[in-house]
């Protein structure tokens, strides 16, 4: 989504005011050691997307208790913001630090077959050029 200065404004107080009452206003256990990474409002405001990060093997248990929460969040975000619209919530799980990890996992487990050498065109060299070059030569 293209950002300008208001929207990004907007953004960062929706963030600061979510992430106050994810930390201090709601108890649930299961909403423990959650991480808001961002905040998107829409530009009439009446749509608040929140990213949120966590433990790949508690994406579901996350999820169940946002939705468990979310009107009671909702409630609060409306009153902390004082805006005319209170945002309707989409709670999504990010999963970029997860792909990230992915990611590093394989660069550093990199095949055998990466280091071998290859030409301009991505062929593998062979290893004798010394005969392949006599057999073009006598085919010229």
């Amino acid at each position: 989504m293209k950002q300008n200065q208001n929207s990004r404004r907007t953004n960062n107080l929706a963030r600061e005011k979510l992430a106050n009452i994810l930390l201090f206003e709601v108890s649930d256990p299961d909403l423990a050691l959650v991480t808001l990474t961002g905040v998107e409002v829409s530009v009439d405001k009446s749509v608040l997307k929140a990213y949120v990060s966590c433990d790949r093997d508690r994406y579901e248990a996350v999820s169940a208790a946002l939705e468990r929460a979310k009107g009671r969040i909702r409630s609060l975000l409306g009153h902390a913001l004082g805006w005319r619209v209170t945002p309707e919530l989409i709670f999504q799980i990010d999963e970029t630090a997860d792909e990230a990890e992915r990611i590093a996992l394989a660069l550093e487990n990199v095949p055998p077959t990466l280091s071998v050498e290859k030409d301009e065109f991505g062929y593998p060299v062979a290893e004798d050029d010394d005969d392949a070059d006599e057999k073009d030569e006598g085919v010229e």
